[in-house]
């Protein structure tokens, strides 16, 4: 399951900013001068998002419950669907206090999927709850949960691809998980790791050629349970971090498809491990301000909402090159036929 290690620290601290490492890792301050999410409904599919938080004033739209609860998403006995909206559009209280968020203008559409957020979500609310977030019109989708792997969730998932949803999951966390969790290693998917204050991969995240990137996901200082400030290590909190992203470049270039708007991401990442992509940190370590601000190759035409097959950042160079190529081909077969037909043509009498 990937539910996050979790650690409570006094609410009041006044430094809990500063304790936010990730915020200069990320170099998120620059990249808020670019975005903040602005005009993007996020959608947290999750234990529920706690809408009283400070941290979460004015950000939080009534969502749903479902898997029997009734209610519309607003409360979260567990705490993690809060932790994870607080990293994702967390507006701190004031300009230097309380948590912040990557995309601190995004609005986040609340929806409760069990009152447990120690096993994975029912496949059937997970389902219900992607085509309710997709119908409300979520242009991205948090998914810091893992569930069964069955049609219902699959269709769902792909409905949601199809209209131009960006669904982003956590890979999962080690030993619950072996390799790249469910949905997380559905194509189309980004599929999110965890890495450390070193931008090494954290010894709590999975490996598998399905993972699309890595952030940040040890020590993350969020907001969870009863509006605690808390301190969490797991692919939950990288996954949340990675959707605020989506937010902030959905916010800058809002007339990018999905599958562009992941192309940004994985293109512009600082490739780790092996050269491109590997199963340890996918195509790298997500590089904010490069994605809000490189030019980046159109895509090779496709109709798959994958990101790139290509590795590293040549994957739009790569198909030019192949295109090139297999147009020359035709062209010296085009000539060589002609050459033959005027020979023919010549020899008769």
């Amino acid at each position: 399951m990937l539910a996050t290690v979790a650690v409570p620290v006094p609410a009041q601290a006044e430094d809990v900013r500063d304790q936010q490492w990730h915020l200069g890792f990320m170099h998120v301050a620059e990249a808020q001068r670019l975005s903040q999410g602005k005009g993007v409904l996020v959608a947290v599919a999750d234990s529920g998002v706690d809408a009283t938080v400070p941290e979460l004033a004015g950000a939080v739209i009534p969502g749903k419950d479902f898997g029997g609860n009734t209610g519309d998403g607003r409360r979260d006995p567990v705490g993690h669907g809060t932790a994870m909206a607080t990293l994702i559009a967390g507006r701190g209280r004031g300009t230097s206090k309380g948590v912040l968020g990557i995309a601190p203008e995004a609005t986040i559409l609340p929806i409760q999927l069990s009152r447990n957020i120690d096993f994975g979500g029912n496949p059937r609310d997970v389902a219900a709850a992607i085509d309710y977030a997709v119908g409300r019109g979520a242009k991205v989708i948090c998914l810091s949960i893992g569930t069964s792997d069955i049609s219902i969730v699959r269709d769902a998932i792909q409905k949601a691809l199809d209209a131009d949803v960006v669904v982003v999951a956590a890979a999962g966390n080690k030993p619950d998980v072996g390799g790249v969790d469910f949905p997380a290693r559905m194509p189309g998917v980004v599929a999110v790791g965890a890495v450390d204050h070193d931008g090494e991969r954290a010894p709590i995240s999975v490996a598998g050629p399905e993972l699309t990137l890595v952030a940040p996901g040890v020590d993350i200082v969020a907001v969870g349970i009863g509006g605690q400030t808390r301190t969490g290590t797991g692919t939950s909190d990288s996954n949340a971090l990675v959707v605020g992203a989506v937010a902030l470049i959905r916010a800058k270039y809002p007339q990018l498809k999905g599958p562009e708007v992941v192309r940004r991401l994985t293109e512009t990442a600082q490739d780790k491990g092996e050269p491109g992509k590997d199963p340890v940190y996918g195509y790298g370590v997500i590089d904010l301000v490069k994605a809000l601000t490189a030019e980046i190759t159109p895509a090779p035409t496709s109709t798959s909402p994958s990101p790139p097959a290509a590795t590293g950042g040549g994957g739009g160079r790569t198909a030019a090159v192949i295109t090139a190529i297999s147009a020359a081909v035709v062209v010296m077969v085009f000539i060589a036929v002609l050459q033959i037909i005027i020979r023919s043509r010549r020899r008769r009498p």
